[in-house]
């Protein structure tokens, strides 16, 4: 009987929001020019210039590459900063701007050999003094930038010529090389001079900054003295926020838009036979989860977190916001994240989620408001859980923000004074490592504004064990420490634990080399027109 009824409401979500997927979808829908039209041939589509356009579904909310920590705006930085390492797309490490690197024996001393010939984008040379003026930028507490932390153990920098740089640790940090590969390089005259780098971009990549209207655009131009010969190889990219599923689907139909993402998962079957437009899936890093405010009352209490994880059907989670196109939560990390530990339980049981509510005081419910971005996914899923949570008596207010008022709310509240409840949002460790999946989000040393864990969780194991991993150089004796780490979040729930995306984008036929990486950010490093 209770299957029945479990698949009876799985049927009836699935109507519902088909119904709204529809009409989002339904803007500008119509067929354009070189579109496939049921029963006939496509005409294959042409570009006759080298500028393209790529739709995204939120704003970038900075340009400074030592602050950012959203995807977007560490997409739009390595458009046009490097750092001395960087990632292929499957995430691991390459060396950048360093020619190579050596690291001794007790992983205190780092030493790099840097690229020769490479000039920022204001003609200032690049050299180990650049370096320097970087991470010293960087470890300034006065600077209070988010990429501070990571750079902790980072105890003297020295410059013995111009092409190396010597960096030294006060403690073995196995993330190290990771963390080198998001600190990208800003020019130190544009530094010395003042340049507002909130807004403004001045590195070595293969783009030059040309203008960014907050909500509009950022729009990027070739750097013609860029240090890779025969790349870039188109003139110019324009990044145009469209939160409206519908409204970013339509671009890419009438070649306003040359590349989106994310591809809106409930439109991918309608244009998969369309000859001039190519979809493409990989999986990824990305979890989808609800941060819940382990400080706040009635989340303080852990019965409620986890009755809130058993209340929600998660297989129904993926089928109906993400078309089926992902795969459930199994720990604080995605499979394809290092050190990944799958965990068990917290399946779709709304009964035991009602009890878990009566033992923690609250048999009738009791009133919620969850946050999250303006865009129409985002939507999507906080409606999914509001109807979700209702079943068991949780009555849910949605709030949705635009990105920058979202994230304004969140890191200008100390714990104490935090309103945010219940938060809808993803997460991806650019980085590429466990540490960028843990710590962060877990430490009670990152609390907003310092980090991204905004359920504001502290457990005085998970702190220990977080540093115990980072201060390992031995991978076997990290592995067994993340695994624990991981077991005890999923048995504290400050996360309401729901899926793993896959990376979903959609492009022109005649548009190559634009790709997104596991972590969700775009590369376009070796994007052509043909």
């Amino acid at each position: 009987m209770r299957f029945k009824s479990r698949t009876w409401s799985l049927l009836m979500l699935l109507l519902a929001f088909t119904i709204v997927a529809s009409a989002c979808g339904g803007k500008g829908s119509g067929s354009s020019e070189g579109a496939s039209n049921a029963g006939g041939e496509s005409k294959p589509v042409t570009k006759n210039n080298k500028d393209i356009t790529i739709a995204i579904n939120a704003n970038f909310l900075t340009m400074d590459p030592h602050n950012a920590g959203d995807t977007h705006s560490i997409s739009g930085a390595r458009t046009m900063y490097e750092g001395l390492m960087g990632f292929n797309e499957k995430m691991e490490l390459v060396p950048v701007l360093a020619e190579d690197y050596k690291v001794s024996e007790d992983g205190l001393t780092y030493t790099f050999n840097l690229r020769k010939n490479v000039k920022f984008h204001d003609g200032t040379d690049f050299n180990a003094e650049a370096v320097k003026a970087n991470l010293d930028r960087i470890l300034d507490e006065k600077n209070n930038l988010r990429m501070r932390r990571s750079f902790s153990t980072v105890s003297d920098v020295k410059t013995p010529d111009e092409n190396t740089v010597v960096i030294t640790l006060s403690q073995p940090y196995s993330a190290f090389l990771n963390k080198t590969a998001m600190a990208l390089m800003i020019s130190p005259k544009a530094l010395k001079d003042g340049v507002d780098v909130t807004k403004n971009a001045v590195g070595t990549g293969a783009y030059k900054f040309k203008e960014w209207v907050q909500g509009d655009r950022l729009v990027v131009v070739k750097n013609e003295e860029y240090w890779q010969e025969g790349l870039p190889k188109v003139d110019s990219i324009t990044f145009k926020p469209v939160p409206e599923n519908g409204s970013r689907i339509a671009m890419l139909k009438t070649g306003e838009a040359d590349f989106i993402y994310p591809m809106p998962t409930e439109q991918v079957s309608e244009v998969e036979g369309d000859s001039n437009i190519v979809v493409d899936k990989i999986d990824s890093t990305i979890v989808r989860y609800i941060t819940l405010n382990t400080m706040k009352k009635p989340y303080d209490d852990l019965k409620v977190r986890q009755a809130i994880n058993y209340a929600i059907d998660k297989d129904a989670y993926i089928k109906v916001v993400k078309s089926g196109l992902g795969s459930k939560l199994k720990s604080s990390m995605s499979s394809m994240t290092q050190y990944y530990s799958e965990q068990s339980g917290y399946d779709y049981d709304p009964e035991k989620a009602k009890a878990l509510l009566a033992e923690a005081g609250y048999p009738d419910g009791f009133e919620a408001e969850i946050w999250g971005e303006n865009d129409s996914e985002t939507m999507k899923g906080m409606q999914f859980i509001q109807q979700q949570l209702a079943l068991v008596g949780i009555k849910v207010e949605v709030k949705s923000m635009e990105g920058a008022t979202l994230s304004d709310q969140i890191n200008s509240a100390t714990p104490e004074n935090a309103k945010i409840q219940m938060w809808y949002v993803s997460w991806s460790p650019s980085s590429g490592d466990a540490d960028g999946a843990t710590k962060g989000l877990f430490s009670s040393e990152f609390f907003p504004p310092a980090g991204s864990n905004t359920a504001y969780y502290k457990n005085d194991n998970v702190d220990q064990w977080i540093k115990d991993a980072n201060a390992s150089v031995n991978p076997d004796e990290a592995k067994e420490i993340y695994a624990n780490i991981q077991k005890q979040i999923w048995e504290d729930a400050p996360w309401v634990f729901l899926g793993v995306d896959q990376v979903i984008t959609g492009k022109r036929a005649y548009l190559d080399g634009v790709k997104v990486f596991p972590d969700g950010s775009i590369n376009v490093l070796n994007a052509e027109v043909k």
